[in-house]
């Protein structure tokens, strides 16, 4: 077996799958416009074909990722103000060809050959060494996954494969849009996104395994695990053999073995399962709960005298039970391992032109543990294995589904939809999308839920299909019929989730009430519409008069936030509220660092609201924030910007999520303590400050409670906000009463008077404000004295920096900024991770954060309201 491993992995690493159970993937193409080529499609898909002015492109490249890698375009130029739109449209009118020659092994008598797509936007012709090996009418789909059989077409030595790519149309194809989110690319993401491989089997294939537990409950003393594998027998004659394999542990202590004998007629298909049995099983947590172990099965199909005729990928599990349940609110509440699971998450968007980083993503998924978020919804955004994999193991949950507005909800019932309505054809591409999808995410322990809807329920026709596909897949996750309340198919019922917005600016107080998109039940995609970058990003993206418009021009349409046909297209309504309550902007800087101070409170409010009401009579029972990044470098519906720097909506929700924490409710007054985790109840001190805006102190009080875990309760209300008479500041700060540790510490800015709501004028994507809170007297005031003390700490790969600051003045230093750069540069650097950002100090206060960033020289740089600017390291 040693041996054998040896030559497949030469095989592999020259490009040949030279044994049965290879599996190579196409690792790269040649790329060129069928406009530019003079062949016939049967010529150029012979070996031999000259290619020399082709584009050389990776094997995952849509083609304006494939001309971005070849310099035809440089993506920081597009990025830049509106130069996208400067990009000739008619390059991407004709279908897009890609080629590639591979040289594959002389089949043995009984061997077989298999192409394998993963998705091919929007539809393809596909040829291989001459011969048409599928049409457009069964290649279809940005997720129509598929195997061909070309064994009758191989030859000894070199091969092509020749691929040819038609033009995506997001009202007519199942494709992979952006609905309002951004400006399309303008290709509309066409082509090879998504790897196409080969393999080699012998007489007999199996599938990937799938993998169902009889896990119930974490208590257990065992578990049986069941492997499930479809097998295929393509010879003329019976086949007899065996399906075997291993279960293995990450930590490689416990190995289970797993034998079943088949016996298939010539030309005939079916499913074997595999049971083994885990005594005291490692348990799958999300990350705020517990750890990730994770199973790895390992699977391996021998006819007649133990010869191998397919290998199985080793694929990964974990052991872990998702259920949800719809409550008598008709809200969704979902269960991970028997615990109620809060879901806090956020909209993911893939990169615009679908360019995959598995880097990038998992400093996208290091951010939301950060904040302390624990799922990430993929709005028929399903990207590759990596990213559930990644997931897997760093403990987050996820949504997946299907698309909004487009091609993808073109029902005859539903006339909001721009797509064209569904075809017979389009039922068999949803299905084998449906099919290959669930393929794919099935054994991952990360997988919350499948939405096979979104902003509207598919039809029954739809939904059959869509659920046969999933059982045919051994399903073992809630599937639900969409993200609203509109309706639903009868095979599924109702599914328990609002869409009733926000997506635009609303006050902090919003979130408290009992209307529209307010924290109660489930919200599937709702936020304040917050996200602007900071001063250094900006200026990487957006021309100056763009910046300058930005606080000149508060009105003016904005080619970096949606499409120019959207209400979204402008920041009118934000900046309304930002001149109103924080007043007119002086200059850019002003307007930037007033933006995300409303950023800051607009995030926390919702993330907080939705903590504190989640033991509510009716609860909060979870939400998608819209949206945790962007496409590419955007003003709003982010948490951090496309250059992966944190931003004030990010310590914003980081402020609101922590484990343990002491909240304000801004409809009530009241102060809540909110436990995240599962840990066990312990007794909590809570000290309430009220402060006026010259340091004078209004109110203090201490409480005691207890914290419960996955719970919030009212301990108190906060005295003294009557008397405040232009702004306060209110400091909670949890504590731990045996070892006097601080739990979490929470500063809040109040203004006398609240904003005030129109709740009857609401739309879906706002309610408007009459009346603003007046926080205009921040700006006047006096400077504050901030000392500091800086320590270094170790960590391997990372300078990893202990910041003490004290406040030696009589005022609050408000909304204090740390910053860290490159000395040399003074670029600002990302990734970072602070353990807390733009912080309010009360008078004589003294406080500590850390911050570790991957970079050996970093310069620290402190900037606020009321601080003088200056190099503290």
């Amino acid at each position: 077996m040693i041996l054998r491993k040896f030559f497949a992995w030469l095989a592999i690493v020259a490009g040949v799958a030279a044994l049965p159970g290879d599996t190579i993937v196409v690792p790269d193409w040649h790329l060129q416009s069928s406009a530019r080529n003079s062949n016939n499609l049967t010529e150029l898909s012979l070996p031999g074909a000259d290619v020399a002015t082709w584009y050389p492109v990776g094997r995952r490249s849509t083609v304006m990722a494939g001309l971005l890698e070849n310099h035809v375009y440089n993506d920081k130029a597009l990025f830049y103000s509106d130069h996208l739109q400067s990009v000739d449209m008619s390059l991407f009118q004709v279908p897009w060809l890609y080629r590639k020659e591979l040289k594959v092994a002389a089949l043995k008598p009984g061997d077989r050959l298999f192409l394998i797509t993963h998705g091919i936007t929007s539809k393809a012709d596909v040829f291989f060494n001459g011969a048409h090996v599928a049409t457009p009418d069964v290649q279809q789909g940005a997720y129509g996954g598929h195997r061909y059989d070309i064994t009758t077409h191989v030859q000894p030595g070199l091969n092509a494969l020749l691929i040819q790519a038609y033009p995506t149309n997001y009202l007519r194809d199942l494709a992979v849009g952006f609905i309002d989110w951004n400006p399309y690319p303008p290709d509309n993401g066409t082509g090879v996104w998504r790897d196409v491989e080969l393999k080699h089997t012998g007489p007999v294939s199996m599938s990937t395994p799938r993998v169902r537990t009889d896990f119930v409950d974490p208590n257990v003393e065992d578990v049986v695990v069941t492997v499930r594998t479809d097998i295929e027998n393509h010879s003329d004659s019976s086949a007899e053999g065996v399906v075997q394999g291993t279960i293995t542990s990450d930590d490689g202590v416990e190995r289970q073995i797993l034998s079943t004998p088949f016996d298939l007629k010539p030309h005939s298909s079916g499913t074997v399962s595999l049971d083994a049995r885990i005594a005291d099983p490692k348990i799958w947590w999300p990350a705020a709960w517990g750890n990730q172990p994770l199973y790895t099965v390992q699977l391996n199909l021998t006819v007649g005298q133990a010869q191998i005729s397919d290998i199985a990928s080793p694929t990964s599990f974990g052991i872990r039970r998702v259920t949800s349940t719809v409550n008598s609110h008709n809200d969704t509440v979902f269960r991970v391992n028997g615990q109620t699971f809060p879901v806090r998450g956020g909209g993911y968007s893939p990169d615009l032109f679908l360019r995959f980083d598995a880097d990038r993503v998992r400093n996208v998924f290091q951010y939301m543990l950060d904040m302390g978020l624990n799922t990430v919804r993929l709005e028929g955004k399903q990207e590759h294995p990596e990213l559930y994999q990644l997931a897997d193991q760093m403990g987050l949950m996820v949504i997946s589904g299907w698309e909004c507005c487009n091609k993808w909800e073109g029902w005859e019932y539903n006339d909001d939809a721009d797509g064209e309505k569904w075809t017979d054809q389009d039922y068999q591409t949803a299905y084998a999308s449906m099919h290959h999808e669930a393929e794919m995410m099935q054994t991952h322990p990360s997988m919350l839920a499948f939405l096979v809807g979104s902003d509207y329920w598919p039809d029954d026709r739809a939904t059959k299909l869509y659920m046969d596909a999933l059982r045919r897949m051994d399903w073992p996750n809630p599937v639900i019929a969409s993200a609203s309340k509109r309706g639903f198919p009868k095979e599924l019922g109702p599914s328990g989730m609002k869409m009733d917005g926000p997506y635009d600016w609303v006050p902090p107080n919003y979130w408290y009430e009992a209307q529209m998109g307010a924290a109660f039940g489930f919200g599937s995609e709702l936020g304040a519409g917050v996200g602007t970058p900071e001063l250094g990003s900006l200026k990487q993206f957006l021309s100056a008069d763009d910046m300058t418009a930005l606080w000149r021009e508060p009105g003016r349409s904005q080619y970096h936030l949606s499409r120019n046909d959207s209400v979204f297209r402008d920041r009118s309504l934000y900046n309304k509220a930002l001149f109103a309550r924080y007043g007119p902007p002086v200059g850019l800087e002003d307007y930037i660092h007033k933006a995300q101070i409303m950023d800051y409170e607009a995030t926390r409010s919702q993330f907080e609201a939705f903590a504190a009401r989640q033991s509510a009579k009716r609860p909060a029972t979870g939400f998608v924030y819209w949206m945790l990044n962007s496409a590419w470098p955007s003003l709003h519906w982010q948490l951090f910007d496309y250059y992966l720097r944190p931003i004030g909506a990010y310590f914003g929700a980081k402020a609101a999520m922590r484990s343990e924490q002491a909240i304000f409710d801004y409809k009530t007054q009241a102060v809540y303590v909110v436990n995240q985790s599962l840990q066990p109840t312990a007794d909590r001190v809570i000290s309430i400050d009220l402060i006026d805006i010259n340091g004078t102190s209004i109110s203090h009080q201490n409480t005691t409670t207890e914290s419960v875990p996955n719970s919030s309760r009212k301990v108190a209300n906060v005295a003294g906000i009557e008397d405040v008479r232009d702004v306060a500041f209110l400091r909670l700060i949890l504590q731990d009463p045996v070892n006097k540790a601080v739990v979490s510490r929470s500063v809040y800015w109040l203004s006398a008077e609240n904003d005030q709501l129109d709740w009857d004028e609401s739309t879906w994507y706002t309610t408007p404000v009459t009346r603003y809170a007046n926080f205009t007297a921040l700006s006047r005031m006096p400077l504050s004295s901030i000392t500091s003390d800086v320590k270094h700490l170790e960590e391997k790969g990372f300078t990893h920096i202990e910041i003490t600051l004290e406040n030696v003045s009589d005022v609050a230093a408000f909304f204090l900024r740390l910053v860290t750069v490159d000395p040399i540069t003074q670029g600002e650097l990302s990734p970072v991770y602070w353990s807390d950002n733009y912080l309010t100090i009360f008078p004589q206060e003294k406080i500590s954060v850390t911050v570790r960033v991957p970079a050996s020289e970093v310069s620290i740089i402190i900037k606020g309201g009321n601080v003088e600017q200056r190099v503290i390291y």
